[in-house]
């Protein structure tokens, strides 16, 4: 019997949906939900979610789901509505097989292909996620824009802003960034209202972390300065993250830290090098047992994955519905996307 299986990537801004079957993979995307923590996160997952599959069942005449599995936001700060979800689909789609778990999960499984290790996500937010051999998993940061975040795209573009304004202020040294800001967003006075009144503002900030990296990359002693502290942030991400996993000590080697993989996926990191060898610098001079490997795949990728493999590290961090021994389809889909930002907070 052929096997056909949906993987879901589902933020709070757009939805993603692959269909894997005997005669290869469709994708397709949409509207995202708010976010399982939120009011009515379920009900409001499944219409964004059924928004995008139904028609791509249909159009592929597709005779039954067997596996399926969605990365929703807020999932690790609302367990009872990732069950709730994972109920609705199964009856919704009929499938033989649901699970739900974070967006950050099927994101870190994607980039290690479902092993033990650390993956920063760096785009407009910025979050660590850790699981180790035993299924323990960390986390650091993916706080919010408001709270937390520190390092990512809407951070490091506040922080370019904010040296606009103290420049015009004449409390901060002058910066080509005042150019950049004023060819992007208009006189530097109404930063605030250009920046508030946007219905993203994290992502409307996000945007000026380009202009960042340029200044830095030109010289701006300004530019290299937010760079620098981005890095050292996200490298205090990385390291909070992988700290308990590498505790454990190797009983063959006595008082060596076992190495620990690490991966880097998010739009941020793809800025350029100024930037990522910094991170890897600090990662390398403060937690060398961290062994950094290319991502090997995307939150679809992962999603896939984890619907048709029970035996990953991850399954303590999965809700799962209906049986789990049907016969599935291979895991890798060999798509060309790249990972959005991920940040599963509620």
């Amino acid at each position: 019997m052929s096997a056909y299986c949906l993987a879901i990537d589902l933020g709070k801004t757009g939805c993603r949906v692959l269909l894997a079957g005997p005669d290869g993979h469709v994708q397709e995307t949409g509207n995202g939900a708010p976010g399982l923590a939120a009011e009515a996160g379920a009900a409001r997952a499944l219409t964004a979610i059924m928004d995008v599959a139904a028609p791509m069942l249909r159009l592929a005449r597709v005779p039954g789901i067997d596996a399926v599995c969605v990365g929703a936001a807020g999932m690790l700060a609302a367990p009872e509505a990732a069950r709730t979800l994972a109920r609705l689909l199964r009856e919704k789609l009929d499938a033989t097989s649901v699970c739900v778990t974070s967006d950050a999960i099927t994101s870190h499984a994607g980039a290690l292909g479902g092993r033990a290790g650390v993956v920063l996500a760096a785009g407009t937010g910025a979050v660590a996620i850790g699981v180790g051999d035993d299924g323990q998993m960390t986390r650091a940061d993916g706080w919010g824009p408001r709270l937390g975040d520190e390092g990512g795209g809407a951070w490091m573009g506040l922080q370019g802003l904010r040296a606009c304004l103290r420049a015009l202020d004449g409390r901060g040294p002058a910066t080509v960034l005042s150019a950049a800001a004023i060819s992007r967003y208009g006189p530097i006075a109404g930063l605030v209202a250009t920046i508030e009144g946007h219905p993203n503002p994290p992502q409307c900030a996000a945007t000026f972390a380009q202009d960042v990296y340029r200044a830095a990359a030109d010289g701006c002693s300004v530019g290299r300065d937010i760079l620098d502290r981005a890095a050292a942030s996200l490298a205090e991400t990385v390291m909070a993250a992988a700290a308990p996993l590498t505790q454990h000590l190797d009983t063959a080697r006595p008082l060596t830290p076992r190495p620990l993989a690490f991966a880097s996926v998010g739009g941020l990191l793809a800025l350029g090098p100024l930037l990522t060898d910094r991170l890897h610098a600090i990662l390398q001079s403060h937690l060398p047992s961290l062994v950094a490997v290319p991502a090997q795949g995307t939150a679809l990728d992962g999603a896939l994955l984890l619907a048709t493999n029970t035996r990953t590290v991850h399954e303590a961090t999965l809700v799962r519905e209906g049986r789990s021994d049907v016969a599935l389809v291979p895991a890798a889909t060999n798509q060309n996307t790249s990972n959005r930002e991920v940040s599963d907070t509620p």
